[in-house]
């Protein structure tokens, strides 16, 4: 495990095996196993087992423990083959972003 500072100047840990992890739909309809390869406070570098086609990564959750108590939503920043980019949102994003687009209309 190392602790490097990202473009944005995050502390971003690095995994050297990766964390086990699960992604689901916000609605619970989908599950996909994934690796998380490093993470810092404001997202994560996640590898996808099996193809992303289809998925409504637009938001989704990422459980990090078994029984799915330890968990962060997330908003897709970047895909790359079988990796992505997410951001962790934080309650009250919704609408913050809901409140600056009726703002800028």
């Amino acid at each position: 495990m190392a602790v490097k500072a990202d473009h944005r100047g995050n502390n971003r840990v690095v995994f050297e095996r990766g964390i086990s992890a699960q992604m689901m739909g916000i609605d619970g309809t989908w599950r996909r196993e994934c690796i998380m390869e490093d993470v810092s406070d404001s997202g994560a570098k996640l590898t996808i087992d099996g193809s992303v086609e289809g998925l409504h990564l637009k938001e989704f959750f990422l459980l990090l423990s078994s029984t799915g108590l330890a968990y962060r939503r997330c908003e897709l920043a970047w895909v790359n083959g079988d990796q992505i980019g997410v951001t962790f949102l934080k309650v009250g994003d919704k609408r913050k972003k809901a409140r600056s687009t009726a703002v800028g209309a």
